[in-house]
């Protein structure tokens, strides 16, 4: 364990797992219950209000703060990740100094070479992100039941922009029996509408305010797809991207939020979700809407 010190406001901060383990322990009751938010850092609006909720909600709250190897299929993305972990303990300092921070080096949770363990996840990860990134999703399961055993959260909050791997994350905790109520939360969005994101800070000033072409074919879909089918849909988004140089659409698809296929057909008695992924220059950014 080590104390950063915010305006001379001494932290919970742990860089190492039996220290963390042994702390949590201290402070359960039995009635007490922990929130647990696993991040990559590079923290914003949105993970702030997921640690608020959590707060809300639980006795205890612990932030996670990983830029977790195993799920970057591209070792360039890996490289270029905002890594901004003074400005993050800041953050949460100004939000809560209660807040427990766990930030472990990658031998810490690794103990090794870092890899990957495979799961089923009963196809939810041979869809959108699973086509484009393989191993994403083994990547990000591994990491995060490593973090639930550590943490042993009763609840933990992951946002909605990531709906597929929320699901591959409920997928995951439901296949190997963990207790941990995992709660999707609603998308905190930047003024123009753009979903936060930590790449986000990657972009231009330009490219930020221009990249609110994504919400707005998200709307734009939505729209249509109430008169529409899923493929005249699909052919709209993509042309609307097609007409703008600066941005290349890598994906869009209508699918059932349940089992994550593509909309073939409507039906009214299931709940349907637009996913998307763009690069806006050479950031890849991605977003999602309800279209029900």
């Amino acid at each position: 364990m080590f104390a950063y010190y915010f305006n001379k406001i001494p932290m919970h901060i742990f860089d190492g797992k039996a220290a963390l383990i042994d702390y949590l322990k201290s402070i359960k009751t039995n009635n007490s219950s922990i929130g647990f938010v696993p991040t990559m850092g590079a923290l914003h609006l949105g993970h702030l209000s997921l640690m608020q909720l959590s707060m809300q909600e639980n006795v205890a709250t612990v932030v996670s703060i990983f830029v977790n190897p195993t799920q970057f299929n591209n070792q360039d993305d890996l490289a270029k990740y905002p890594r901004t972990l003074k400005e993050d303990i800041k953050k949460i300092a100004n939000l809560s100094t209660e807040i427990i921070v766990f930030a472990p080096a990658i031998d810490a949770v690794y103990e090794g070479k870092p890899s990957s363990q495979f799961f089923d996840f009963d196809g939810l990860e041979n869809q959108m992100e699973g086509k484009f990134r393989p191993g994403h999703f083994n990547g990000v399961a591994t990491i995060v039941k490593k973090l639930f055993e550590i943490v042993e959260p009763t609840n933990a909050y992951f946002g909605e922009k990531d709906f597929q791997q929320l699901q591959i994350v409920k997928k995951m905790v439901a296949k190997n029996n963990l207790k941990v109520n995992v709660k999707g939360c609603p998308i905190y969005r930047e003024p123009n509408k753009l979903a936060m994101s930590s790449r986000n800070a990657l972009l231009s000033p330009k490219e930020k305010q221009e990249a609110s072409l994504i919400y707005e074919a998200l709307i734009g879909a939505k729209e249509k797809f109430k008169i529409n089918s899923s493929k005249i849909v699909t052919e709209w988004v993509q042309k609307t991207f097609e007409k703008n140089p600066d941005f290349k659409l890598e994906y869009f698809q209508i699918a059932d939020e349940t089992t994550l296929l593509p909309c073939l057909r409507k039906n009214k008695n299931k709940k349907y979700r637009a996913f998307i992924a763009v690069f806006v220059n050479k950031i890849r950014l991605i977003d999602t809407i309800s279209l029900n």
